[in-house]
């Protein structure tokens, strides 16, 4: 089932999600229906909160780009934790399914160190970089209550202001379904 993502200055993408403690019916199907709602909105990344739920969860899937490889398959991130940054950075265009339309070019650590519980529940560390190591940034970001224009030096922040004011009072139509704007 496709889930409406929720877009900007709602107050669930501001929280920080909720840790979860062992595997459901419910959450299986939940986490299906957010692989669906990210490949029907041609995402690569979608945490828990983008379709209103505060739990600690995302979806990546990176198999697509030409920076993935074959150990880069569709993942589950329960309760993922960034333990350690690389000093090198790296500067790279990003977007967000719920800032339709908005992109900018935000600097992150170029490799990461990250722990996480895939689906069925089991621990997994891994260093990373490359976009894989992006996108679990931006994701974790989202699951920390955290936009990636934050990020952004003051004045890319200041010249963004006007394109989260349209966002914010939904005048850009994405092509897959919103919330409030669905």
């Amino acid at each position: 089932m496709i889930l409406p993502v929720y877009t900007y200055n709602h107050p669930v993408l501001r929280a920080t999600t909720a840790k979860i403690d062992d595997m459901s019916d419910d959450l299986t199907a939940f986490i299906e229906n957010m692989f669906e709602t990210m490949y029907n909105a041609n995402g690569i990344g979608l945490a828990a909160n983008q379709v209103g739920k505060g739990l600690s969860v995302t979806v990546i899937d990176i198999s697509d780009s030409e920076d993935a490889d074959e150990s880069e398959r569709p993942m589950v991130l329960i309760n993922p934790v960034i333990e350690a940054f690389s000093d090198d950075e790296i500067e790279f265009e990003e977007g967000c399914l719920s800032l339709p339309d908005f992109h900018d070019k935000v600097v992150r650590p170029a490799q990461i160190q990250v722990r996480f519980l895939d689906q069925h529940m089991k621990e997994h560390v891994r260093e990373v970089g490359g976009l894989l190591s992006r996108v679990m940034q931006h994701e974790i970001d989202h699951l920390n209550g955290t936009y990636f224009f934050e990020r952004l030096t003051p004045i890319r922040r200041t010249l963004a202001s006007g394109k989260l004011k349209r966002i914010a009072r939904g005048d850009i139509e994405p092509a897959y379904p919103t919330f409030p704007n669905t």
